[in-house]
């Protein structure tokens, strides 16, 4: 099922031979002569051949709506079928995913990064400026941005797509979606996106149920910023929706966030390409060049106004915040700078993602990133590899802890009574703290009645507490969870997938933090702990996640010519072990006789050289063993 969802914004686009209204004439209207319409066809971007003049359509003649779903819904679909019904893009057998320009995107059938289209529809003899925002399904904050920030009544499309499915039973979502959202099953859109079956009633149905925004264009400049992204040659593009007045190339404008000044060197559209108008008004949505060189310069939900003009700015804009951190570090400390440039680049067009220098004793000089979830994680890493060739280690995915200090001296060595801990390494001593708080998200599992209980048993071993628990139809429940976000984040989902083979789903939202009892849990290899598979963990889960990292790495680690032994300690306690056996070279087998004293002798010598090895030895962890730990859960 999708919702298309529709504020009072979007973007804009109209074909130029009436955009520039030259020598052309108006526009002609829907019941004109078939000679002087064009089968309500509107041009691609290759042939706009001058700037389009965005005066010409009329506030009322603006809806803008977002197509929001699940991960693999088949938004992108419905998108591509939308840019082919209205005209944007050519009708062909490659229009797939055309708004995923990752190669990413296109290999997983996800959405990574939002993209914003301008489409031109003509409807009943009125040209109208459909604007469309294809959200990505791996980062929720997006979305929710998407409404926070636009002020105006919110129109619910629902959307049942892919009928053409052998075992679709579209009447049973229409009834889910009337008893859970209580909205009539006759409001709802059957489509298959895949074939293009009723696909334009999507269109009429935006054109009708949402409402133009409500804008003052004569008032001074006051524009959002909802997005950004890095052109090496033409630096920051920020993408901007014009709640008040009009902005044009050569206007100066200033940030309410940074307080800079930039001269406006471009403005336009997106259709889906970047194509540059003369202006952009109140009411349209678009993009904007201004020299910036950075996209903190374009920090998500910034207000531009006019210089000498200042204005208030707008509230409602979230930025994103991390939820997972992990250390990243170049598996050849000789890429350093080369994988450095590389994340430097890769963030300019990801702002979600935040980075810290950091350093290891075993793998070198590297960083701490933070990520919106484990699958924003997975896709910067293939990003990585696949846009800029380079191969990296990813240690143990953590969540943010908090911890409140217990005195004055503390206090003021850190500067605030609470910190925020996002690497393990740095977690303070019980003794430093009077309690440890961690995060905590409100969880929605949908499954089918069959697997509840599977599931329940699930949720209750990763220390969940139960909220609510609803019977969508006969065959359907709705569970609601309070999640620790630390027993969720690397392998809940995939047990869940396999408890419910395939049919449950699940989404989450951030609920604050929780006091809990958390410790910190060292790995040793023969007495030596190792940094980077230091974790944090909740004191009655600690014995079995350190017997599972144990075997692990066990497991991971190459034999050697003395005995390993691989520790799991909390402080001095050590909770779980594992050994590692040393080859034995046979130094009896030139023996073959003699007095037992000899024997003894070579044996004892054997013995005092492992010995001496287990001393001065160097336990190198293998680059695979840090991967092999990630899931260190059971999934039982």
């Amino acid at each position: 099922m999708w919702t298309l969802v529709g504020r009072g914004w979007g973007c804009a686009r109209t074909p130029a031979r009436w955009a520039t209204g030259a020598a052309l004439g108006p526009a002609p209207t829907f019941g004109a002569a078939p000679e002087s319409w064009p089968t309500c066809r509107v041009y691609s971007s290759a042939e706009f051949k001058e700037k389009l003049d965005m005066s010409r359509f009329p506030v009322e003649n603006i809806r803008n709506f977002s197509i929001v779903a699940h991960v693999d819904h088949g938004k992108s679909t419905l998108a591509d079928r939308l840019l082919e019904l209205t005209g944007t893009i050519d009708k062909t057998k490659n229009n797939k995913q055309v708004l995923d320009k990752l190669q990413v995107e296109r290999e997983r059938g996800i959405t990574v990064k939002a993209q914003t289209a301008s489409l031109f529809h003509n409807c009943e003899g009125k040209q109208y400026l459909l604007n469309l925002i294809d959200t990505p399904g791996i980062q929720a904050q997006t979305v929710a941005n998407f409404f926070l920030a636009f002020e105006a009544q919110l129109s619910v499309i629902p959307v049942i797509n892919k009928i053409d499915l052998k075992n679709a039973d579209p009447e049973r979502v229409e009834n889910q979606i009337e008893k859970v959202f209580d909205i009539p099953s006759d409001e709802c859109i059957k489509i298959s996106a895949k074939l293009g079956t009723n696909v334009e009633s999507v269109l009429q149905a935006v054109i009708e149920r949402i409402p133009p925004p409500k804008v003052h264009r004569k008032n001074p400049l006051r524009a959002l910023v909802f997005d950004s992204t890095f052109d090496q040659y033409r630096g920051v593009i920020a993408n901007v929706a014009l709640f008040d007045g009009v902005v044009s190339k050569g206007d100066k404008i200033v940030s309410a966030h940074t307080q800079k000044t930039y001269e406006v060197n471009e403005v336009g559209v997106l259709n889906p390409n970047e194509q540059p108008t003369h202006k952009l008004y109140a009411g349209q949505v678009g993009y904007l060049i201004a020299g910036m060189k950075n996209v903190t310069e374009a920090q998500i939900g910034d207000t531009l106004y006019l210089h000498k003009q200042p204005v208030e700015p707008l509230p409602g804009f979230k930025s994103a915040k991390p939820m997972v951190f992990a250390g990243m570090y170049p598996v050849d400390q000789s890429e350093y700078n080369n994988l450095k440039s590389a994340i430097e680049k890769l963030t300019l067009n990801d702002s979600s993602v935040t980075v810290h220098r950091d350093s290891s004793l075993a793998l070198g000089a590297g960083w701490r990133l933070g990520f919106l979830g484990l699958l924003h994680m997975e896709v910067f890493n293939q990003r990585l590899e696949q846009e800029y060739n380079a191969s990296v280690i990813l240690t143990t995915p953590t969540v943010p802890y908090k911890a409140v200090l217990s005195s004055s001296k503390l206090i003021k060595e850190y500067r605030e009574k609470e910190i925020t801990i996002i690497n393990p390494a740095q977690f303070p001593d019980e003794s430093k703290v009077t309690e440890y708080l961690e995060p905590v998200v409100l969880g929605t599992i949908i499954t089918p009645d069959e697997y509840t209980g599977k599931i329940m048993t699930l949720c209750e071993a990763r220390r969940a507490v139960q909220k609510n628990m609803i019977f969508i139809d006969q065959n359907r429940v709705m569970l609601k969870y309070l999640f620790p976000l630390n027993e969720i984040v690397v392998d809940f989902y995939d047990s869940l997938k396999s408890l419910s083979s395939g049919y449950a789903s699940f989404d989450y939202e951030d609920a604050g933090y929780q006091t809990a009892e958390l410790v910190k849990m060292d790995i040793l290899l023969n007495g030596n702990s190792v940094e980077e598979l230091v974790t944090v963990v909740h004191k009655d889960k600690a014995h079995s996640i350190g017997k599972a990292i144990c075997e692990r790495l066990k497991d991971s680690l190459p034999r050697q010519l003395f005995e390993i032994a691989i520790q799991a300690a909390i402080g001095s306690k050590i909770i779980a072990r594992e050994t590692v056996k040393a080859y034995r070279k046979n130094v009896l087998a030139k023996c073959y006789g003699g007095d037992i004293t000899r024997k003894m002798k070579l044996l004892k010598r054997q013995a005092e050289g492992k010995k001496k090895l287990r001393k001065i030895g160097n336990v190198e962890v293998p680059k695979d063993a840090f991967i092999k730990v990630l899931k260190t859960r059971s999934s039982k």
